[in-house]
């Protein structure tokens, strides 16, 4: 019997340490999304405090984007995401796909790129059809901060292996998937800097 229960125990420890072995998503990985999520929510928060519903409607042609309504796309598009990212964890992880797996620059570029992005009907802010919109600034920017807090908070303590679990069979992996996450945050930034920069921008 005790030999038994040692034979199980030997099994157990080499299962467990095969399994921190495999671990692919790293505490540098964890510390690098905390950061770029909240950087981007500070920042969001930092550019559209303080405006006035003249700045915040302002649009610097009919068919440009306001600074609310650009803060309503990115509500929508942090609920999308933070969707896609629960389905993708209540699935079962496939690191079959780690192997081929693109680098994380390949993310990072759609950051930096300057090429405009057309984005799909369903994401297009509610006031691009509603004139006088559904939401003003506050809660727009409450919307998107309540998601983002979510997000946040569940990497802060996540224990599932990000590398590991991907959405779309396979296209990217859940640590990319924030990058993205980020990453759209970074470039509507762009966006509302180019807005308050307008000759026509109320003062």
């Amino acid at each position: 019997m005790n030999k038994i229960i040692g034979l199980c125990l030997m099994l157990l420890v080499c299962l467990t340490s095969k399994a921190q072995e495999t671990k692919v998503w790293t505490e540098a990985d964890r510390k690098y999304l905390l950061e770029n999520l909240t950087r981007t929510r500070d920042e969001l928060i930092k550019e559209t405090q303080g405006l006035t519903p003249a700045q915040f409607n302002f649009k610097e042609s009919d068919d440009r984007w306001s600074i609310n309504q650009v803060v309503e796309h990115l509500a929508i598009w942090e609920l999308l995401f933070c969707r896609d990212i629960s389905r993708s964890l209540n699935a079962k992880p496939q690191p079959e796909f780690n192997a081929g797996a693109k680098p994380d620059s390949y993310y990072t570029s759609f950051i930096m790129e300057e090429t405009p992005h057309v984005t799909t009907d369903f994401t297009k802010p509610f006031t691009y059809t509603v004139p006088m919109g559904i939401n003003d600034l506050k809660n727009n920017l409450a919307w998107f901060e309540k998601l983002r807090n979510e997000s946040i908070t569940y990497i802060k303590t996540a224990k599932e292996d990000l590398r590991s679990y991907y959405r779309n069979s396979g296209s990217d992996n859940i640590h990319q998937v924030y990058i993205y996450v980020f990453g759209h945050v970074d470039r509507h930034l762009r966006q509302i800097k180019k807005v308050k920069q307008h000759a026509n921008y109320p003062k």
